[in-house]
């Protein structure tokens, strides 16, 4: 008895830290996972039972909004944030927010009390030209935390209310005592001159060795330099290292297995277009040149082979391309017949590792990754835009697998407008289905009109969709003009398996959105918009 109340005071005392670093709770990068899903498997407390419930002071509803000090550079502003979920410190459960902002700006929120923790101005290279629409300068990905190929599996039961699963406390190793958000210190930036390296541990990829552990976030900031930062503080882990060329239009930041990914498009500054990686043990970077489509860059199946979607022009063209990780060297390709318009999403289906993405006329194909030149399942075709951007994808407790996709314009065949019509945009969703010994795409539902819409967020088998409110035209407008004709941004909760609306974020939002999927998890969404500002709904937390 005497031992267990001395290990619960150090445990206590020292002030140990969980960490529930698993995709699938956590949201870690953009679209929440390697696979690009967006889909925040389970949670305790948001459901589309509990999104139901009207109590006016314990049900899903606005909780906070931050003015943020951030300079927007044209439309690129802030970043959804990465999240840190489950940490358990001398003060209790802690939950964290990490915010990129277009400035080279980082903001660490406590997202239960909104408060701020910490922020830390980047130390970037001033930018060599003014920002353009195309090359917007400035920080244009987000905050990220290391995850690992492995495709995580889908849900098996209920979840109950509250906090997930217990906590796993991260009390040292012996003679190393615990570890509180104020004890810990960077780390030095290298070994001694002589020393041998440290060596990532393989029963471990996420391992604090090499700039990936879990107490560390990364950055990348305007001027292509890859920072490594205590969660703490914000501190240096180890001195930045080159990533990309500077002023280079950079999106799908990720670090998966050790090593960072990130796509290139608009040819800003000279940089060319493709998917450039990182490793990390060795600080080489290896790049794939392509026309890479979408604004989530690669996504990955669970072996970490890497995935791209590419437009017209050059050598893989409208194409889904598999390549080698670190190397970035082709595997295999298949032809979509069309521009793809979406980053790939990556899914297992009985089994199967499916990737899935849209292209320009119209069609969603679906590809078996273990015969990559065959399309496995296809879309009719329609006369809808796909909002360019990324899918979402999301399997059901009853084991139906759905994709969905943000739709400007009309919808596309096979869907029936909603009450009320769907002409400037929505969202849609198709079931993956068995059909004539092989699968097929079925279309399932289509949410109520929707002003350029964002990709979807799935949390627990609610959909949240958004009406960014944002502006988007082919027309030559300045940023100054579509700023002045954007709307203001609504939140939507949909049930994922029928669409019927469940709640709305009404006149809440006072500014339109531009980006990827919004954020969340642990009962909370987090919003963030043009002017700056971060808003978030959820159920209220006990304090």
């Amino acid at each position: 008895m005497k031992n267990f109340l001395i290990a619960l005071a150090l445990t206590m005392g020292l002030g140990s830290v969980a960490f529930g670093q698993r995709a699938g709770f956590d949201w870690l990068t953009e679209s929440s996972d390697a696979q690009r899903s967006a889909w925040v498997r389970t949670d305790g407390k948001i459901s589309p039972e509990s999104m139901q419930r009207r109590e006016p002071l314990t049900g899903f509803q606005y909780l906070w909004k931050m003015k943020l000090n951030n300079t927007a550079s044209q439309l690129n502003s802030l970043h959804p944030p990465a999240t840190l979920d489950r940490l358990i410190g001398y003060r209790g459960f802690r939950m964290l927010g990490f915010v990129a902002g277009s400035s080279n700006r980082i903001f660490t929120i406590d997202t239960d009390l909104g408060r701020m923790e910490w922020e830390r101005q980047l130390k970037a290279a001033p930018a060599t030209a003014p920002g353009t629409l195309s090359c917007p300068g400035g920080m244009t990905t987000g905050i990220i935390r290391p995850l690992m190929a492995a495709i995580p599996p889908a849900p098996g039961g209920p979840v109950g209310r509250g906090r997930n699963t217990p906590a796993k406390s991260a009390v040292g190793e012996p003679g190393q005592g615990g570890v509180t958000l104020a004890n810990i210190r960077p780390a030095p930036a290298g070994p001694p001159p002589g020393a041998t390296p440290p060596r990532p541990n393989p029963a471990n990829p996420a391992g604090g060795q090499l700039g990936a552990g879990p107490f560390l976030i990364q950055a990348l900031a305007g001027d292509g330099m890859f920072h490594s930062l205590h969660l703490s503080n914000g501190a240096d882990y180890e001195p930045a290292v080159r990533f990309l060329p500077a002023g280079a239009n950079a999106s799908g930041f990720v670090l998966v297995d050790q090593v960072a990914y990130a796509a290139t498009s608009g040819g800003c500054n000279g940089v060319a277009n493709g998917l450039w990686a990182l490793d990390l043990a060795t600080k080489k970077v290896a790049s794939w040149k392509g026309n890479v489509a979408g604004t989530v860059g690669a996504a990955f199946d669970g072996s970490g082979t890497v995935y791209v979607t590419t437009g017209g022009g050059g050598d893989n063209a409208n194409s889904i391309v598999a390549l080698e990780p670190k190397t970035l060297k082709v595997k295999a390709s298949y032809s979509g017949g069309a521009e793809f318009t979406s980053s790939p999403v990556i899914f297992d289906h009985k089994g199967r590792t499916m990737v899935a993405a849209s292209t320009k006329d119209g069609r969603i194909h679906v590809v078996d990754s273990g015969n990559p030149a065959v399309a496995a399942a296809s879309s009719a075709a329609g006369s809808s835009n796909f909002a360019p951007g990324a899918l979402s994808s999301w399997q059901d407790r009853d084991g139906t697998r759905w994709i969905l996709a943000a739709v400007d314009g009309p919808l596309p065949a096979g869907f029936t407008a909603p009450e009320g019509g769907a002409a400037s945009g929505s969202v849609v969703a198709w079931k993956l289905v068995e059909r004539n010994g092989g699968v097929s795409l079925e279309a399932g539902w289509a949410s109520r009109n929707l002003t350029s819409p964002l990709t979807p967020t799935i949390i627990n088998g609610v959909v949240f969709a958004v009406s960014s409110g944002e502006h988007r035209t082919n027309a030559r407008l300045s940023t100054a003009q579509r700023i002045l004709r954007s709307g203001k941004a609504v939140v939507y909760a949909l049930d994922g398996r029928t669409g019927k609306e469940l709640w709305n974020s009404g006149a809440t939002v006072k500014s339109f959105v531009h980006g990827g999927a919004i954020s969340g998890g642990m009962g909370q969404i987090y919003l963030t918009t043009h002017d700056g500002t971060i808003y978030t709904f959820g159920f209220p937390m006990e304090h």
